[in-house]
């Protein structure tokens, strides 16, 4: 499959503009040439990957058998975003049934929504997709210099009229998203804005896998990026610093990917 890839390299400074502890301290990084995928893997590419292989995500697969797990947790399905209630404070619930053709779970659908980012894939089923394209996923250390895009620091991302440049959430998070940029969800890929290096939705939308594990011989990886779920005024973790660990074998309606290529290496 062909993909519109941008050329990169460089040298930056990685963790500039920090927030959180885990996202410093500030440190060079030289990046070696690499290609990136212009926007994040859709669900019609992930959907031809599927028809090419037959291959199944892991939440369309039996979980691991947890000691003590309620029944719904026993059942194949993914993580799925949930606005709190008084009666029940989680933000996230294990749907049985919600997997990358079904985001929010069996009443919902990917039908018509072909250009959207693929979510409710793990980091596995990334990188089964990225090794069927002849494709890698991102190192960090990539994502961050092309979400920088030669910039030290992103402005909040807002044009000069106050208009929204991203997807993520405007309004008092997690009770409502007021939709200013014209989305409460995921944005089909590509209709913000690019960056300098004419990458789209390096920031918002939806969380990206990286390469890198969180900590040594934990089953994490760091997720860059941020998302729709994303807020000013809770964590603001739309800015290229900003990282985030998730559980390789877990999805959810806010994750997905892109992918990379690197140069050939010399013939021996």
């Amino acid at each position: 499959m062909e993909f519109p890839l941008q050329a990169l390299a460089g040298r930056y400074t990685m963790g500039d503009d920090a927030r959180y502890p885990e996202e410093g301290p500030a440190r060079e990084v030289e990046v070696a040439g690499f290609w990136m995928s212009r926007t994040e893997v859709t669900n019609a590419q992930f959907a031809a990957f599927v028809a090419a292989t037959g291959y199944r995500t892991e939440a369309e697969r039996d979980p691991p058998a947890l000691p003590g797990a309620p029944p719904e947790m026993r059942k194949p399905g993914s993580a799925v975003f949930r606005v709190p209630t008084p009666d029940n404070s989680n933000w996230w619930a294990w749907i049985p049934g919600a997997n990358w053709r079904h985001p929010s779970g069996p009443q919902s659908a990917i039908a018509g929504r072909d250009t959207d980012p693929v979510v409710q894939v793990t980091y596995n089923d990334a990188r089964a997709y990225a090794r069927w394209a002849g494709l890698s996923l991102p190192s960090e250390e990539q994502w961050e210099f092309a979400a920088r895009a030669g910039a030290a620091s992103l402005p909040e991302p807002k044009d000069a009229s106050g208009k929204p440049t991203a997807n993520y959430y405007q309004g008092a998070f997690p009770a409502r998203d007021l939709g200013e940029d014209g989305f409460t969800a995921r944005a089909p890929v590509g209709c913000f804005p690019a960056n300098a290096f004419g990458l789209h939705d390096m920031i918002g939308n939806v969380w990206e896998w990286t390469t890198n594990e969180s900590r040594p011989g934990q089953p994490t990886n760091v997720i860059k990026g941020g998302s729709y779920l994303c807020a000013a005024n809770y964590c603001a973790r739309y800015r290229p610093a900003a990282r985030q660990f998730q559980e390789r074998d877990l999805g959810t309606d806010h994750i997905g990917f892109r992918v990379v290529r690197m140069p050939p290496g010399p013939e021996t």
